[in-house]
């Protein structure tokens, strides 16, 4: 069996749409398509349905799904222990998170973990949805919630703390005393569907009347339009308790207690650089409880 077929089967298995796959891949559709009919009739099996909905994988495609899968990681697993990268303390990890605790948590804490390792370089890819860490989008994720059946190592990395805020300036003109209040005010929310998690969905729980006059994927975007003055919003208290400007509402009767959990590909976790993060996150996000669930202004 050809290698290069199975990768080629595991981008369209992975992608569902052949353009998708072979841009990927660098090489042109049809290319993609005549390895994968080879593949096909040298295992004399349909490995996908196709259709107006892309390519999906049939009985037998799921079954050479799980055993590409474990090869590709074993071969990824021996190239890296080849080339030294499993003992040395250098090289690239990649970190996919949420857009709120790489911006305004983990960026800020880079610079003691450069002075740790200096030789490692990190990505943050910031994201309005799960980490997808079978596609290699990440070497670890930092996922809100703990994930359901996974194959993956999950460890609860913290506990961190949302409160309702609003500006000064909202508040001048919109004084909010008791909870009957929210249901007269300008919301800012998150796009359904698009959020990060249904963990995040609070509008619907404080307000359920309310049409938000402002949604966004985007947490950044959620707290400057508070800040500006547009209106409330639902915010992660290491975001909003930096900003002077911004005042948490019902402190006493709102209160959101949501989990962050570290995640990574057994054979990712096994590499000394990503093991280095992940040990670096941990002890960072414990030194900084205080400020994660909301107890401590910095």
């Amino acid at each position: 069996m050809n290698w290069d077929d199975i990768k080629i089967f595991l981008q369209v298995a992975r992608t569902g749409k052949l353009a998708l796959a072979a841009r990927n891949l660098n090489v042109d559709s049809s290319t993609v398509s005549r390895r994968l009919h080879y593949l096909e009739k040298s295992l004399e099996v349909s490995l996908f349905e196709r259709g107006a909905e892309g390519h999906l994988l049939t009985v037998e495609g799921q079954q050479l799904m799980q055993t590409a899968k474990r090869m590709e990681q074993n071969l990824q697993s021996s190239v890296a222990s080849l080339q030294g990268i499993n003992k040395g303390d250098s090289g690239n990890v990649r970190l996919g998170t949420t857009e709120a605790f790489g911006s305004f948590f983990l960026a800020t804490k880079m610079r003691e973990f450069s002075n740790l390792a200096p030789k490692i370089n990190v990505d943050i890819l910031t994201f309005s949805r799960q980490v997808n860490l079978t596609r290699y989008e990440a070497d670890i994720a930092i996922n809100v919630g703990k994930p359901d059946k996974t194959s993956m190592v999950v460890s609860k990395l913290c506990d961190y703390r949302l409160k309702l805020y609003a500006s000064n300036i909202y508040l001048r003109n919109h004084p909010i005393t008791k909870k009957s209040d929210l249901n007269q005010q300008s919301w800012i929310a998150y796009v359904e569907h698009l959020d990060f998690s249904d963990q995040l969905s609070h509008v619907k729980d404080l307000a359920p009347d309310v049409v938000p006059i402002l949604k966004s994927s985007s947490v950044i975007s959620q707290y400057l339009a508070v800040k500006s003055g547009l209106g409330i919003a639902v915010l992660p208290c290491f975001v909003a308790d930096l900003d002077p400007e911004l005042k948490p509402l019902l402190d006493d009767e709102i209160d959101i207690v949501r989990q962050f959990y570290l995640m990574a590909q057994a054979d990712r976790k096994r590499i000394a650089r990503v093991e280095m993060l992940w040990n670096f996150i941990k002890k960072t996000a414990k030194a900084n409880q205080l400020l994660l669930m909301g107890n401590k202004r910095v």
